[in-house]
């Protein structure tokens, strides 16, 4: 669907003007019509950063909404936080958060919309309704869902201004030498095996403090914070310092998993500040008893 506006008397960057004439649309959804050249001036395509031509036409080329396939699933959730704009879920070890390869039922996001029909924001397409940040398969513990378009965008910047505190729980293999420590090293695809990653050089800043809550025989109970977002950063971070988190196959092959059945790694604690109220919102959940257990055999 073409839709037809008329730029004013005054320049202004694209997507500014866009967002202003476009309210019910979010501004990351609008930088991803102009990605894909759906916006043009004077028939031209445009960049965010284009200014508009005063009394020039803009057209944008919406497309119609695409229809979800997914089949909600009732699937039981652990809700630990809910109101009208957002909710946190407790996901347990083991569970997809979205539908990929491999993984086409069965996930965070089927159970979600069983839950929440269609109350969920769609910035990030069909496949990840009300998805802003996401935690691996194997790792346990909470995560952030939206239900509001704006309510989405705020949450997405403040993850990128680390607004949002992030805390989890890891046991590592062997005893850390320091009770507290911080790894600023870069993340990047590892050149020997696309499917993991690894700190290389050229990588993405990526910093990860941890303490040391328990020092035990055959390993550590730590609690971990990010201060960025790198796909599997505290699996790779801890590898790199020595220390993996047992039980993972990818970052600590080989090593004794003591019957974990994936990485020993809980996401403990979300804080932010909420979007809409304003009120600083804390959730916790404590580690599930696969990881209480192997505390009792490690130590």
């Amino acid at each position: 669907m073409i839709t037809r506006l008329q730029a004013g008397p005054s320049s202004e960057r694209m997507d500014v003007f866009l967002k202003n004439h476009l309210p019910e649309h979010s501004r990351a959804y609008i930088q991803k019509l102009i990605e894909q050249g759906r916006v043009r001036q004077n028939g031209i395509p445009v960049k965010s950063s284009t200014r508009t031509i005063a009394d020039s036409p803009v057209e944008i080329d919406i497309p119609e909404p695409v229809p979800s396939h997914l089949v909600p699933e009732p699937i039981p959730l652990d809700i630990r936080y809910e109101d009208e704009w957002l909710l946190v879920i407790n996901k347990p070890q083991g569970m997809v958060v979205h539908p990929a390869v491999g993984h086409r039922e069965g996930t965070l996001v089927h159970a979600l919309l069983a839950y929440c029909a269609d109350s969920l924001s769609d910035i990030n397409g069909v496949i990840r309704p009300g998805i802003v940040h996401r935690i691996d398969k194997d790792t346990s513990g909470l995560l952030l869902v939206v239900k509001d378009n704006r309510v989405h965008e705020d949450m997405a910047e403040k993850i990128r201004r680390h607004e949002v505190s992030r805390v989890y729980r890891a046991i590592v293999h062997g005893q850390v030498p320091t009770m507290t420590g911080t790894i600023d090293a870069p993340i990047g695809r590892d050149p020997g095996n696309r499917q993991r990653m690894a700190v290389v050089s050229g990588g993405k800043p990526a910093v990860t403090h941890f303490t040391v809550l328990e020092q035990l025989r055959l390993g550590a109970l730590l609690e971990v914070s990010l201060e960025s977002g790198r796909t599997h950063q505290i699996r790779v971070h801890l590898k790199y310092i020595g220390h993996p988190v047992i039980g993972d196959p990818v970052y600590a092959p080989g090593r004794k998993t003591f019957g974990q059945p994936g990485q020993a790694l809980h996401a403990a604690r979300l804080t932010f500040v909420h979007p809409v109220t304003g009120h600083s919102v804390t959730v916790e959940s404590p580690m599930p008893s696969s990881m209480t257990d192997l505390l009792e055999v490690i130590r």
